[in-house]
Parts: C-alpha cells; sequence; structure tokens
C-alpha cells in the first residue's frame, strides 16, 4: 500500500514503540529541505529552526516513551548534500533521536540492503527513490519478513557508530 502525505503521517505518528530507518543513499532531493541546503551550502552553516515540525515530533516521539533512531550508510568524500545532512543530525539528536552512521569507505558491505526503508513496530514501510535522489513513494509493505529486518537492523547499529563519534572523527578540522 503506499502511503502519501497525512496517510503517512498519521501512520507514522501512530507507531507505539520504536521507529528505525536505514538510509542508504549520497543525495536525497527533497523539496522542503531545498532552501535550507542551498543556504548551508552558501554559508556553511545550518540554522534549523527549533520549532521545525520534525524537531517537535522526534521531541513528542521521546516524551511519550517512544524511541526513534537510524543508521545513514554513506562512504567519504561526503556530498554536498551528506554534509548538510550531517549537519542537520546534530539537531535531530538533540531532539532526541538516535542518529548512528556506518562508513564502509574502507570495508565492505556487511551484508546490509541498498533499500532504505523505516520499521515501526512491526511494519516496514519501503522508501523509493529515483536515481536522482527524489522520493518516488512510500509502500508498506504486506507480510515482510520481520526478522530479515530485524536482522539488518541489529547489524547495522552493530557495526555503526553514533553520529557524535563520527562527527568527531570525520568533521571536526
Amino acid at each position: 500500500m503506499r502511503l502519501d502525505g497525512e496517510d503517512w503521517t498519521r501512520f507514522f505518528d501512530a507507531y507505539q514503540h520504536d521507529a528505525w530507518r536505514l538510509e542508504t543513499l549520497p543525495v536525497y532531493r527533497m523539496p522542503g529541505e531545498r532552501e535550507m541546503l542551498e543556504r548551508f551550502l552558501r554559508t556553511g552553516r545550518l540554522d534549523y529552526p527549533e520549532d521545525s515540525p520534525w524537531l517537535a515530533r522526534v521531541r513528542r516521539f521521546r516524551a511519550s516513551g517512544r524511541t526513534i533512531g537510524r543508521v545513514h550508510v554513506l562512504t567519504r568524500p561526503l556530498t554536498d548534500y551528506l554534509r548538510f545532512e550531517l549537519a542537520a543530525y546534530a539537531f535531530t539528536s538533540a531532539a532526541g533521536e538516535d542518529i548512528r552512521i556506518l562508513d564502509l569507505t574502507d570495508r565492505e558491505n556487511p551484508g546490509l540492503p541498498q533499500q532504505d526503508f523505516w520499521m515501526l513496530d512491526n511494519h516496514v514501510v519501503e522508501m523509493r527513490y529515483d536515481a536522482e535522489g527524489r522520493q518516488i513513494g512510500r509502500f508498506l509493505l504486506d507480510n515482510p519478513d520481520l526478522e530479515q529486518y530485524r536482522t539488518w537492523k541489529h547489524l547495522a547499529v552493530h557495526v555503526s557508530v553514533p553520529l557524535a563519534e563520527y562527527r568527531e572523527k570525520f568533521l571536526t578540522p
């Protein structure tokens, strides 16, 4: 089933315990980020509004006892978009999202799929993008192999590092 607009927001916000995402792309072209990305590329600074809808949602999830996190799989050199995203992650991390980085620059993929997805409790939503990183859609999978997705999540978390550790090692001059 395709999840768009308010249907996606309602479905996402209804998770009860744990939301977790695997991100695999070096560039995402999200219309709502364009202005912030362009400003970041011009100035090297990111001013992420504290009252942004995403930060408010993350804080609400955490205040209700729910967890939310992600692992972004990447390689260096970082794309402009990844530099922007890592800067944005500092804000979402401060709001309560557990963000981890898996850098495959000097290692092989440990067996993770090349497919973005969200796990929302016992549901899997496949995130589909075109070759340029534009979102094609979000699809709630019927009868996914939950054990496989849990294995991928466990593996990704186990072999990744917390955002702060990654930033200190690779982004601090």
